[in-house]
């Protein structure tokens, strides 16, 4: 009971910090005159991405070599680009067909496409290129892949900050800041200190989170790699989804999205060059089959919009349907009970069935139009 009860004050902490968050971190865009872009696929994604950064750091660093501290760090790794090429755009996608504009539903999402194709390109890449490095015999090649990813993200920041239209070149007024409802306009100095708030809310709910989702694990006999690739996943995912839910319903798309997809990038490069550099970074089946519904979820994603130029919120939702298929081919392998695929299956077909319904009402409005 004290599990459950932290469990849901956590979850509360995290969801008061996420709109402190997105409300400061808006404010510091325009403070320091930085791209729509930059603002959400650096700001926001490398801050609310600080939880699941920490898990597999502490439990290599901490574990000193351990079976089960690479098991946690390499699940943890692969987890979060997991759960956010899948289910972090489901949930955008089903925020996005919840909340209405202007009276009207959203035919498409409300996104910059180039920012959108540069951030998906980047992650299709430097996520392949690391996923390939586990199959290279030589840890010092390893090495060198890892030195190669961090380059690589330098350069999509680079080109983040300085590419895209600049936040305070629209009509439209920023909510007061939070802390300073008073000022109009206020210091630099008040919307970094609501930032280093926000950031500490998320983080330590966070934290209480994930160590009462271990708890109840524990008890409930889940093994370390199961947590490690789908609990706390979950768990410190929830900034980027609370965050990408409360843009959406702003109609900041390409803030929702780009908070989601700047994240992909920085969990698929920098934290996998850790990764090799701290491991011998060789992944088991489970890991690999995880890491290909990803990059399938987000190549659909991606070839997409480079046809349209545009994204349906519908095909989002696809990504729900490669999360159920992997957790259910988790469980049955867990526990050799393959009946898991009868309870399941239907689900994500059902869902994948729904998401292409929608695409092709949407497509056959378009032609009509």
């Amino acid at each position: 009971m004290t599990d459950l009860l932290v469990l849901l004050l956590s979850f509360g902490v995290i969801l008061l910090a996420a709109e402190y968050f997105t409300n400061s971190v808006e404010w510091l865009g325009k403070k320091l005159n930085l791209s729509e872009g930059a603002v959400g696929s650096i700001l926001a994604a490398v801050g609310t991405a600080m939880p699941e950064t920490m898990i597999p750091l502490i439990a290599l660093i901490s574990g000193r070599g351990s079976e089960v501290s690479k098991e946690i760090g390499i699940g943890a790794i692969l987890g979060a680009p997991f759960m956010l090429g899948t289910l972090a755009l489901c949930i955008t996608g089903i925020a996005a067909v919840s909340y209405a504009v202007n009276g009207r539903s959203r035919r498409v999402m409300l996104v910059d496409p180039v920012i959108m194709e540069r951030d998906l390109r980047f992650f299709l890449i430097v996520y392949a290129i690391a996923i390939a490095a586990a199959f290279i015999p030589v840890h010092g090649l390893k090495v060198v892949v890892a030195l190669g990813l961090f380059a690589a993200y330098f350069v999509y920041a680079y080109q983040t900050v300085t590419s895209g239209a600049r936040l305070g070149e629209d009509e439209e007024e920023l909510r007061p800041l939070y802390i300073g409802r008073r000022q109009a306009d206020p210091s630099l100095r008040l919307v970094l200190a609501q930032v280093a708030l926000a950031l500490a809310g998320i983080v330590i709910g966070a934290r209480f989170f994930v160590t009462s989702i271990e708890h109840l694990a524990t008890l409930f006999g889940v093994p370390a790699f199961v947590l490690a690739l789908i609990i706390a996943p979950v768990a410190t995912e929830l900034p980027e989804k609370v965050n990408s839910v409360i843009w959406v319903r702003k109609a900041k798309d390409t803030l929702a999205l780009g908070n989601i997809t700047g994240a992909m990038v920085f969990q698929s490069s920098v934290i996998p060059a850790i990764g090799m550099l701290l491991t011998p970074w060789v992944l088991n089946p489970l890991a690999l089959m995880s890491a290909a519904l990803t990059l399938f979820s987000v190549a659909i994603v991606f070839s997409t919009l480079l046809r349209t130029n545009h994204l349906h919120p519908g095909l989002l939702l696809a990504g729900g349907f490669y999360y159920i298929v992997f957790v259910s081919t988790v469980l049955a392998s867990q526990s050799d009970r393959w009946s898991w695929y009868l309870l399941t299956l239907p689900i994500a077909g059902a869902l994948y069935l729904l998401h292409l319904r929608h695409v092709g009402r949407l497509r056959r409005q378009e032609s009509e139009a």
